[in-house]
């Protein structure tokens, strides 16, 4: 995050709060006052900031969040109690990250769960008492980036799931930017696939992410992620060059008017 910051184009990095190594990144982050900083919500595959007691049916039995998202997904719709169990957790993680004392940019969230329209609403009514200005929305553009690697195999369309977010977001007078990159490519966003995607960016706004480390095998990695690449994917001087000659601005969410 560091070398990203200060050596290439990372502007924006997002928190878990619940993640072990959470105390340490707020001290790093502190050191850095113009990195933006957001929440990373994490309801599944990770740490809650409750007591497992809390929250009992949104975790198994080692206290960590649950990884069947499909069928959790159908429990908060359906069940009161998992609904509950939902809006604390969200309460603690928004409140986690208040203590920090840094300045909230934006909210994302693990697996992209924050398109669960439950969860969504929660978060954007939370959101309000913490001055939650902007929420992505992983609507990334298919077509374009089928142009750079035809080899990509076809994925489930999530567009009834982000329309619907949009739209959430629009009437609650939150920003967000108007596409996302880093969707079909999660893991391996090398050097060449982002200076490609720098120089064919649509007008308008638009949100590269990544998943970057020095190590590509670390506690809690995920398996076949280049986490070092993606790193030098954000400070490659290819990249540097890539973004001079598109003539796009380097911005985080909280640099977005508002709507």
């Amino acid at each position: 995050m560091e070398v990203a910051h200060r050596e290439g184009i990372l502007t924006a990095a997002s928190l878990m709060v619940g993640a072990p190594a959470a105390a340490d990144a707020v001290v790093r982050a502190r050191r850095m006052p113009t990195l933006r900083v957001g929440l990373h919500l994490v309801l599944v595959e990770g740490h809650p900031v409750l007591p497992a007691s809390e929250v009992p049916d949104l975790v198994d039995a080692r206290g960590m969040f649950r990884e069947d998202l499909g069928r959790m997904g159908v429990e908060i719709f359906l069940r009161p109690a998992v609904r509950r169990q939902v809006a604390a957790e969200i309460a603690a993680q928004f409140a986690a990250f208040a203590a920090t004392g840094l300045v909230l940019d934006h909210v994302n969230a693990h697996k992209h769960y924050h398109l669960h329209p439950t969860v969504a609403r929660l978060i954007v009514e939370t959101g309000r008492r913490h001055g939650l200005r902007s929420v992505r929305v992983p609507d990334e553009p298919a077509a374009l980036v089928r142009r750079i690697d035809p080899s990509l195999p076809s994925q489930a369309p999530l567009w009834p799931y982000t329309a619907l977010l949009r739209r959430r977001l629009r009437r609650a007078a939150l920003v967000t930017s108007d596409r996302v990159f880093g969707l079909a490519w999660s893991g391996a966003m090398t050097a060449t696939r982002v200076s490609m995607l720098l120089g064919q960016l649509p007008s308008g706004v638009s949100e590269l992410y990544v998943h970057l480390a020095t190590s590509d095998r670390f506690t809690g990695s995920a398996p076949g992620y280049r986490y070092v690449d993606e790193l030098d994917a954000l400070t490659a001087p290819a990249t540097r060059d890539a973004l001079q000659a598109s003539r796009a601005a380097l911005i985080a969410f909280s640099d977005l008017p508002a709507p």
